[in-house]
C-alpha cells in the first residue's frame, strides 16, 4: 500500500482548484491513490506552484520562487521549528514545481461567533489584550484602524525566522493557525535575498529581546549551516545568498534583539 509521505513525493497530482489572489499561479491539488492519508483519513491535499507559473521579478533574478520556498523550509526544519509545512521541489501536471503540505486553517469566523486572527484589524487604539499594535491607517471606508498581531510566542518564533530568512513578503495571510494548534508560515517565495529586503507585518516586538530559548535554537543552527547543509541550500540559492544567511544568523547571535524598521516600506502591500 502507498503511503502519505510516498503520495506526496511522486503521486499524481489532480488540480481542484485554483488561489485567484496568488500573483503567481498557485493551485490546489489532491494526490491521486488508493491509500488513505494517515493522519485523518482523507485524500491528501496539497499547494502546488509550477515554475512555469512565475511572474519574473528583477530583483530576485536568481534561481526559482520554488526553490526559495524550499530552502525556506529546510532552515525551518535545520533549526528545528517545524514553522513552515512540508515543501519539496517535485513534478506536476504542469511540469516542476513547489508541492507543499495542506494547512487546514482554524476558522475563526462561525455562526457561533467571531474571533481575532493572529493577524487583523481594529479600531484605532482599540488594542485587545494580547495583541500588538504594528501600526494605524485607513480602511477603505476611511476609517482610522490599527494593524495588530497576536502576542503569541508561535507567531514570535515565525518573526525570529523571517529576519533569518531576510523574508520580503510576511503578508497578514501568510500566516496560518492550523487546527492542529501549530502556527506555520506559507509564501516563501521572495526570502534570502543577499540584500536586506525584510518586508513584514509582525513588527510588534522590534527592538525587544529574543527569548533564550531561541537563541539557543539559533546558536546550533549556526553550527550546522556551513559544510553539508550549504551545499543542500546551494541547490536552491546563490553561494552569496548563503554567506547573507550565514551573517544575519551571526548578527542575530552578536545582538540577540529583533530589529526595527529601517527603510521606507517595511511591510508588504497590500497587507493582507
Amino acid at each position: 500500500m502507498v503511503g502519505a509521505g510516498d503520495r506526496f513525493r511522486s503521486g499524481e497530482l489532480t488540480v481542484i482548484g485554483r488561489v485567484t489572489t496568488a500573483s503567481n499561479v498557485t493551485l490546489v491539488c489532491e494526490v491521486i491513490g488508493t491509500a488513505p492519508d494517515d493522519a485523518n483519513g482523507l485524500p491528501l491535499r496539497v499547494v502546488y506552484k509550477p515554475i512555469r507559473g512565475e511572474q519574473p521579478l528583477w530583483d530576485f533574478p536568481d534561481g526559482t520562487l520554488a526553490g526559495r520556498e524550499v530552502a525556506s523550509y529546510l532552515i525551518s526544519e535545520a533549526i528545528g521549528w517545524a514553522l513552515i509545512p512540508e515543501t519539496i521541489l517535485r513534478e506536476g501536471p504542469f511540469g516542476p514545481g513547489m508541492v507543499q503540505r495542506w494547512v487546514e486553517g482554524v476558522d475563526n469566523h462561525t455562526e457561533q461567533g467571531n474571533r481575532l486572527d493572529l493577524i487583523d484589524l481594529c479600531p484605532a487604539g482599540a488594542i485587545p489584550e494580547g495583541f500588538c499594535e504594528v501600526l494605524r491607517a485607513l480602511d477603505q471606508e476611511g476609517n482610522e484602524v490599527s494593524l495588530i498581531h497576536a502576542d503569541d510566542p508561535r507567531l514570535q518564533r515565525m518573526a525570529v525566522l523571517d529576519v533569518l530568512l531576510n523574508n520580503a513578503d510576511r503578508k497578514g495571510g501568510h500566516a496560518l493557525e492550523g487546527v492542529d494548534g501549530q502556527v506555520y508560515g506559507v509564501d516563501h517565495g521572495i526570502c534570502l535575498h543577499a540584500e536586506h529586503k525584510l518586508r513584514t507585518v509582525l513588527w510588534g516586538w522590534a527592538g525587544q529581546p529574543i527569548s533564550d530559548g531561541l537563541i539557543a535554537d539559533l546558536t546550533a543552527f549556526a553550527k550546522e549551516l556551513p559544510g553539508a547543509f550549504a551545499d543542500t541550500l546551494s541547490e536552491h540559492i546563490t553561494d552569496a545568498e548563503i554567506d547573507a544567511l550565514t551573517e544575519r544568523t551571526r548578527r542575530v547571535l552578536d545582538d540577540p534583539v529583533m530589529p526595527v524598521p529601517r527603510t521606507a516600506r517595511p511591510i508588504p502591500w497590500p497587507a493582507f
